[in-house]
């Protein structure tokens, strides 16, 4: 992730820290002749700012460079070290060309001193060092920032998953169908509906429990679909037909639970379902470890009401997982949803 630094942090450093080290730097070598003579002032500000940019364009390359070269493994601390080594030489070398060049153009004032030209480079040196810690106190914690409004954004969305879900888990529409099919079979079939008892009480079952991982595999997802369209087939009879082909060795994988609850539900949400029209749905995996739900397409004349949280809540399982995104395919005939397998 990269962050830029505050616009204001830059500010000050451009407005206050360079004009600082310019002024105090031409002072050590000079002396107090740079304050006092304009045209010992005007020359050596003009030399500094002149070697401050070629200063700043080589560190700017070499530091790019240094960066580049460097794996996430790599310690911090020594990334930071070879940093300063890099700028400081870089500074030192650049800003102690003023020496000569003062002595070279005879600057007015200027009386060469090694003792200085060590003060100068030592107060470079000095310089340096505050820089890149500053610099880097504030780039980290501009990145804590930025890391901490990621990671509340990322909390927010998965307990708005959440509740999407549970709103999907007690789902009253799908309990009240479910209570009067019961109610039904009890007067005509009472056998059927013991059966019928049995497979709602395992799919509220695992419904309430489905949130307590992430993943489960792909075994147990197919055998709450089976109780969840045991249901389903109990309503609407051979109007509506589950086909299964999955491949051995897939059964293993793992997917977000509920994915195939909310595919299913949101077939028989969509599409007419009639003797004479009835709606067939074939879950199948692949080779490649990819799970595909498919039915054809018989639209109901008016919209159903939906409030959205279906294919959208498993696209966004698949990111909070930082897995592959689904696909869905509508050709009018067929629709198609395709799930990678983790």
């Amino acid at each position: 992730m990269k962050q830029l630094l505050p616009t204001r942090y830059l500010a000050l450093l451009q407005v206050v820290v360079i004009p600082f080290f310019l002024g105090t730097f031409n002072w050590i070598l000079i002396g107090d002749a740079y304050w006092h003579n304009w045209t010992t002032f005007g020359w050596a500000t003009g030399v500094v700012i002149a070697l401050a940019v070629c200063n700043f364009i080589i560190n700017g390359a070499t530091v790019g460079q240094l960066r580049g070269a460097t794996t996430p493994s790599d310690p911090y601390i020594q990334l930071l070290m070879r940093q300063f080594i890099v700028t400081a030489t870089g500074s030192s070398l650049v800003f102690g060309l003023a020496f000569f060049i003062y002595q070279w153009i005879d600057l007015p004032g200027f009386v060469p001193q090694l003792s200085r030209l060590g003060f100068g480079v030592l107060f470079t040196i000095l310089t340096d060092a505050i820089v890149t810690v500053s610099y880097e106190s504030v780039h980290n914690f501009s990145y804590w920032q930025q890391s901490k409004q990621e990671v509340e954004t990322l909390s927010k969305a998965q307990l708005q998953a959440q509740l999407d879900a549970l709103r999907q888990q007690v789902n009253p529409h799908f309990l009240f169908n479910s209570l009067n099919a019961l109610s039904a079979l009890i007067e005509e079939n009472p056998k059927q509906a013991g059966a019928y008892a049995d497979e709602l009480s395992t799919v509220y079952r695992y419904l309430l429990r489905a949130n307590e991982t992430p993943l489960v595999t792909l075994t147990a997802e197919l055998n709450f679909i089976d109780s969840y369209y045991h249901l389903l087939k109990t309503r609407h009879g051979d109007a509506l037909t589950l086909e299964r082909r999955i491949l051995p060795g897939t059964e293993t994988r793992q997917i977000p639970p509920l994915t195939l609850q909310l595919l299913l539900e949101n077939a028989v949400k969509h599409n007419v379902i009639l003797p004479e029209q009835p709606l067939t749905i074939v879950l199948s995996t692949d080779e490649t470890n990819r799970l595909v739900m498919s039915n054809n397409i018989q639209r109901k004349p008016t919209r159903a009401l939906s409030n959205g949280v279906g294919l959208s809540n498993i696209l966004s399982k698949y990111q909070m997982l930082d897995q592959p995104a689904p696909t869905i395919e509508d050709d009018g005939r067929e629709f198609r949803v395709t799930l990678p397998l983790v």
